[in-house]
């Protein structure tokens, strides 16, 4: 049996969907799949220069106020440097990739919760060229719930400290469009771990890869 070819798998929430524990899950999986880990990335970030955007996006300045047009455009070049030099290199020598947050993030948090649609669908368009996950696991928790989640984790980032009805748009905006795309999968994070465990494998076995 050939070993499959090499896929790109994003995992998607908001704060305190869980999402720690899923990529440990699925970074387990396909390593037991294909008898490789693989390459595991965050966003924003995941090389040099763009875990310095990361900061930038992540830590509050009170002197200099992250507008919300910069924070989606520096969101943007992180993950255009992301992609350019590790995903799509690593993909191409054939190893898969496991990603925190990809561009789905940016259609919720920036599209959605910071309403800048329009802008968001012109950058993404812009910088990924069409490129995208072959498959998404979207995360799905209320906002309160996850949020009360998270605070138990310690100090909230600035985008964590936003006000609620912010994640409300973000999460509305996720489930909008996951119905709208066959490769992003919905999972109920508000269950028990082990159910949420089972839920993603179900997905992953039904793949057929």
């Amino acid at each position: 049996m050939s070993q499959p070819s090499a896929k790109f798998i994003v995992i998607e929430g908001l704060e305190g969907a869980g999402k720690s524990s899923a990529i440990a899950l699925v970074r387990d999986f396909i390593e037991k799949q294909i008898g490789q880990a693989p390459i595991c990335t965050r966003e924003p970030g995941g090389t040099p220069l763009a875990e310095k955007i990361r900061d930038l996006v992540k830590i509050a300045e009170p002197s200099d106020p992250l507008c919300d047009e910069a924070e989606c455009l520096l969101i943007y070049a992180a993950r255009a440097q992301l992609v350019a030099n590790v995903i799509k290199p690593a993909l191409k020598t054939g190893s898969w990739v496991l990603g925190d947050r990809h561009d789905l993030s940016s259609l919720a948090y920036q599209g959605g919760g910071r309403d800048l649609m329009p802008l968001v669908a012109t950058v993404s368009a812009a910088t990924l060229k069409g490129f995208k996950p072959d498959l998404t696991l979207y995360l799905d928790i209320d906002p309160v719930q996850g949020l009360q989640r998270a605070a138990k984790r310690g100090a909230l980032d600035r985008i964590e400290q936003q006000d609620i009805s912010f994640f409300q748009r973000a999460r509305a905006t996720y489930l909008s469009l996951a119905e709208q795309d066959d490769s992003i999968f919905v999972i109920d994070a508000s269950q028990e771990m082990a159910d949420v465990h089972q839920a993603i494998l179900t997905v992953l076995q039904q793949q057929g890869w």
